[in-house]
C-alpha cells in the first residue's frame, strides 16, 4: 500500500507538472491556433474575434484556471483542430493505438522472452552472439527509417503487405469502425476480404513496433536470467548434477517472472508512447498522430489530455513494477 501510495503521489505531482509545462511552453510557441482555424487569408478583425472566443487574449495564468475548474466539472476541453470535444477525438483514436501496441507486445514479448531464454542457456555461446546482435540492431536502428524501408520493399515493391492506413479505400468507406477496432469491426461486418485486408494493413506496423519492444524485453530477460543465475541454489542444484536448462526452466525463470511481469508492462506503456514515429510513417490514426496534428496546431487540450494519458500510463506501470517486485517495494 505504501508503494502504491506513493506512485500515486508521484503521479499526481507529475500531472500538474505537466499542466504547468504545457500551458507555458504554448505561450511561448509562435504557432498561432486562430490562423490556423480561420485561415491565412483572414482579416486581422476576424482573427481578433478568434482569438477572444478562444480566450487566447487572456493571461495563460487565466487560462489555465479556467481549464482546470473546466477539468474538475468533468469538461476536457474542446480541440481547436477538430472543433470536436477533446474526449471525443481521444475515443476515436486510442483505440487504433491500442491494437496496435497490444499486438506488437505479444509478438515483442514472445520473441523478446524466447530469445532471452536461449542466450541465458548457453552464455558465450553462438546462439547468444545472434541474440545480442539481433537486440542491439533492434535498439540501434531508427524506427521511422525501418518503418519507411518496409513500406518501400513489401508493400511498394513486392506488394506482400498493405499499404498506410487502416482499411484500403474500397473497405475504408463501406465498414464502420464502431467500437475502433479494426480487426474486430471487419471480422463483424462479414464483408468478404475485409478482415484479410485489414491484417494485412496491421503487419508492417505491428512488426517495427514489435521488433523495438523484443530488443528491450530479451535484453533485460537475458540480464535477470543471467543474474540469478549466478546465485548459490543455482550453482548447488547443477553441481548435484541437474542439467542446466532444467534449472533455467524451473528454478531460476519462476524467481525472476515478477520482473520479467514488470519489464512487459513497462514495454507496453512505452509503445503506447512511442507510436507516434511508427503512426506518422504508416498513417495510423492513433494516438501519435493524432498528437503530431495537435502539436503543430498549437491545440492545448489536445496536447495537454494526450499528456495526461500518458503520464498516466507511465504511473500505472511504475506502480505496478512496485507492486510485483519485492526488491521494489524493500528500496520504497
Amino acid at each position: 500500500m505504501r508503494v502504491a501510495g506513493s506512485g500515486l503521489l508521484t503521479l499526481l505531482v507529475t500531472l500538474v507538472g505537466l499542466l504547468f509545462f504545457t500551458f507555458v511552453l504554448t505561450t511561448l510557441s509562435p504557432v498561432d491556433p486562430a490562423l490556423r482555424i480561420a485561415g491565412d487569408r483572414a482579416s486581422e478583425s476576424t482573427l481578433t474575434q478568434v482569438r477572444t472566443d478562444l480566450g487566447l487574449d487572456q493571461p495563460w495564468p487565466v487560462r489555465l484556471g479556467r481549464y482546470l475548474k473546466q477539468l474538475t466539472q468533468g469538461d476536457l476541453g474542446v480541440s481547436n483542430t477538430s472543433s470536436q470535444p477533446v474526449l471525443d477525438d481521444l475515443k476515436r483514436a486510442l483505440p487504433a493505438t491500442l491494437e496496435l501496441a497490444t499486438l506488437a507486445i505479444i509478438l515483442g514479448a514472445s520473441l523478446g522472452l524466447s530469445l532471452g531464454l536461449l542466450a541465458a542457456w548457453r552464455p558465450g555461446g553462438w546462439v547468444d552472439t545472434l541474440v545480442r546482435l539481433f537486440s542491439l540492431i533492434g535498439y540501434s536502428v531508427p524506427v521511422f527509417w525501418l518503418g519507411l524501408l518496409m513500406l518501400l520493399l513489401f508493400y511498394a515493391k513486392l506488394q506482400w503487405a498493405g499499404g498506410p492506413g487502416r482499411l484500403d479505400d474500397g473497405y475504408f468507406y463501406s465498414i464502420e469502425l464502431s467500437s475502433g477496432w479494426v480487426l474486430w469491426d471487419t471480422w463483424r461486418s462479414g464483408e468478404s476480404g475485409a478482415l484479410a485486408n485489414a491484417f494485412s494493413h496491421l503487419v508492417l506496423p505491428v512488426l517495427v513496433l514489435g521488433f523495438y519492444a523484443m530488443a528491450g524485453i530479451c535484453r533485460l530477460t537475458c540480464s535477470a536470467l543471467l543474474g540469478e543465475m549466478g546465485k548459490e541454489y543455482v550453482m548447488t542444484a547443477l553441481a548435484k548434477g541437474a542439467g542446466r536448462g532444467r534449472v533455467l526452466l524451473r528454478h531460476v525463470l519462476p524467481n525472476v517472472a515478477g520482473t520479467l511481469v514488470v519489464v512487459v508492462a513497462l514495454s507496453y506503456a512505452s509503445l503506447l508512447e512511442g507510436s507516434i514515429l511508427t503512426e506518422t510513417v504508416f498513417a495510423w490514426p492513433g494516438i501519435g498522430r493524432y498528437l503530431t496534428t495537435a502539436l503543430f496546431a498549437g491545440d492545448v487540450p489536445a496536447i495537454l489530455l494526450i499528456g495526461l494519458c500518458f503520464v498516466v500510463v507511465n504511473g500505472l506501470a511504475d506502480v505496478l513494477a512496485g507492486l510485483i517486485d519485492p526488491r521494489i517495494r524493500e528500496v520504497s
